[in-house]
């Protein structure tokens, strides 16, 4: 009787891809993590593995460990010289920092993304690294507005500082959308406006961002 050859790395990874895919990301860790224990001497191979793993834990709101394997990604990429790759490591890191809250260390990852993009000429990329910006900025001022009992437009000076840093990445996301017809990325920035808008109390225009959504729905 023949026995079956164990799996390589890479089909660990590759099911671990296919279950993550599917939405089963406990499963899908299990197998990254496997593959991770075989070992391969292709550092591309490790890299696409520690970067499926950060996004898998980001999923599961486990963001320590998807900066753990974000940050190893970003520096397997560094030594390769693998420009597409520490963007891409960056803008995620970017956007798990911001989730515990570290915005000022969000927006210096979703910078370099934005630094990296544009030196590749990379339009879709520079479009989503301006949205992360956008998003960090937002998030930090309705973070900030949360600690004062103040409606919408009457907010200290610091968040309402944010939330125009926000309009300022999105209008600049925006553009690039349009000139790329993404009409699924353009309906989320115009509905990120009209939530900025909103807090900043220019309700008129948070009405026309909001309008330009349900347009591109229908």
């Amino acid at each position: 009787m023949t026995r079956k050859p164990a799996s390589t790395c890479m089909e660990l990874a590759l099911e671990g891809e296919r279950l993550c895919k599917c939405g089963d990301f406990d499963a899908g860790i299990q197998f990254f993590e496997a593959a991770i224990n075989i070992g391969t001497d292709d550092i591309q191979i490790l890299s696409a593995i520690y970067s499926q793993l950060g996004n898998a834990y980001f999923y599961l709101s486990n963001y320590d460990r998807a900066l753990n394997y974000h940050q190893l990604d970003l520096n397997l990429s560094k030594s390769m010289n693998d420009k597409m790759g520490q963007a891409k490591a960056s803008g995620n890191l970017g956007n798990a920092l911001k989730m515990v809250g570290r915005f000022d260390e969000a927006s210096y990852f979703c910078n370099e993304h934005l630094e990296i993009a544009k030196s590749l000429d990379d339009k879709v990329g520079e479009g989503r690294a301006l949205y992360n910006l956008g998003n960090v900025y937002h998030t930090k001022g309705k973070h900030l507005a949360e600690m004062v009992e103040q409606d919408p437009g009457e907010f200290p000076e610091e968040v309402k500082k944010c939330l125009h840093k926000a309009v300022e990445y999105y209008e600049k996301n925006l553009d690039i959308m349009l000139q790329l017809g993404d009409k699924s990325a353009q309906g989320r920035v115009f509905g990120n406006l009209g939530n900025t808008h909103y807090l900043l109390g220019n309700f008129n225009q948070a009405i026309v961002y909001h309008t330009e959504v349900r347009l591109l729905v229908a």
